[in-house]
């Protein structure tokens, strides 16, 4: 049967049975505190879990057991690398073949333009998250081990940097409480968001990093991701810092004002926070919204629409405004398919952000601002929230538990598996005019 599916419906399927199979394993009583279990729980858990979300209905400290932990744990690592991922390191390590069908896959799974060199991508993508994340949780060990003690300290290290590095947003802190307790702790704060920067600027820019010494040079693709998301990080954090000033900032330190804007405007792919988000005012959770909804890089494990995309269509409306017939930056001609990709995938998002913040409305009295944030939080696989999500109803759980596979596996990808025709018409028809605007 696979067989007869395209490499978006391969992703999607893979992405849903990795879900179900997780249901499955957070719902029997081993992995529930007390042995009861709740399904539909189990199944909200997991589809948060794969697509590195964590938006969680209970709390993961003291719901699980650390057999349930040890569940999500692994779920949001498949879930953040990617499904074709682990098929390929697999299939590599059985010493089988990859297919022409599976490396198309695994192109369309990283958002990558070339299949040249695909299966050295991926070896190289194992390994440096595999690197990351042990640095992270070793750095994670030395610090909370004289508190904690090395097995516990251990544990909270390696989970904490693997939920960072694939921009899951799950915690061990207990209470619903994030990272508050650690405001102002420079070394966790630092190690937990170079971790998710680091996941959320994709695989592919680190490859042309790290070989950067040898061919000198930068894809137009790596630059713009880097530039946008510093610009993200700098104007987000400035954002923050000004508007939250005298409120969740309040009786801070001025560095540690600095480091809690900072560490926000970097949190907005990965649900981590330091502050209460229903305190913080209504400027500032529309700054989170944006930030949120426009996400990481493509083929990262953050969401969002990508930043590529926000730079291409900001890109195209100063070439428009110029009266130029090419969208150009960097003595680069961006490619008109390219182009419309962006638009498709800014306006499939803005639909899919107003249809389940109605849905989400129905039945739950809340404000349209924690509505919309709870909505593009799920869409954008942040896991960043305002206290919405442990109250919604059975109906809402469904609808938060759709957004975030939507989110994860990208609205476009649904439409190309379900509308995508392979065969090309060579008719092209007269050429007629739209008054627009």
């Amino acid at each position: 049967m696979l067989r007869k599916l395209n490499p978006a419906q391969i992703l999607i399927v893979g992405f849903f049975s990795i879900i179900m199979i997780g249901s499955l394993l957070l719902a029997a009583p081993v992995s529930v505190e007390g042995g009861e279990s709740d399904y539909l729980t189990a199944l909200f858990t997991s589809t948060s879990a794969v697509c590195v979300t964590g938006l969680v209905l209970v709390d993961t400290a003291t719901y699980w057991t650390p057999v349930g932990q040890v569940v999500i744990m692994l779920l949001f690592q498949i879930g953040g690398l990617g499904i074709m991922s682990f098929a390929t390191f697999v299939a590599l390590l059985l010493g089988r073949n990859i297919q022409l069908k599976q490396r198309l896959a695994m192109q369309q799974s990283i958002n990558r333009s070339s299949m040249e060199g695909i299966i050295g991508v991926f070896k190289y993508l194992l390994g440096l998250s595999f690197v990351i994340e042990s640095i992270g949780a070793l750095v994670l060990l030395a610090y909370w081990a004289p508190s904690m003690g090395v097995s516990r300290a251990l544990w909270y290290g390696v989970f904490h940097s693997i939920s960072a590095f694939n921009n899951a947003g799950f915690d061990l802190m207990g209470s619903f409480a994030s990272l508050s307790g650690f405001a102002g702790n420079a070394l966790v704060l630092f190690t937990i968001s170079f971790l998710f920067i680091a996941g959320s600027l994709s695989f592919i820019v680190f490859y042309e990093l790290f070989k950067y010494p040898e061919k000198k040079v930068l894809s137009l693709h790596v630059r713009i991701v880097l530039i946008t998301t510093l610009i993200m990080i700098a104007v987000g954090a400035g954002s923050f810092l000004i508007l939250e000033y005298n409120n969740t900032l309040q009786g801070m330190t001025g560095a540690e004002k600095v480091l809690t804007a900072f560490f926000q405007s970097s949190t907005r792919t990965a649900g981590f926070t330091t502050v209460d988000m229903g305190s913080t005012l209504l400027p500032t959770q529309m700054l989170v919204m944006l930030l949120m909804f426009i996400g990481g890089a493509p083929g990262s494990t953050a969401g969002g629409i990508k930043v590529t995309t926000i730079a291409i269509l900001f890109l195209a409306v100063y070439s428009f405004l110029r009266g130029k017939r090419d969208v150009e930056v960097m003595e680069r001609r961006i490619a008109v398919g390219d182009i419309f990709r962006a638009a498709a995938i800014f306006i499939l998002a803005l639909i899919l952000v107003f249809l389940f913040a109605f849905l989400l409305s129905l039945g739950h009295n809340a404000h349209l601002n924690v509505i919309l944030f709870e909505t593009i939080s799920a869409l954008g696989t942040v896991g960043l929230s305002m206290g919405l999500t442990p109250e919604l109803s059975s109906f809402g759980k469904i609808i938060i538990i759709l957004a975030m596979f939507l989110g994860r596996v990208g609205p476009l990808t649904v439409a190309y598996s379900i509308i995508y025709n392979h065969r090309k018409s060579e008719i092209r028809y007269a050429e007629d005019r739209i008054m627009v605007g």
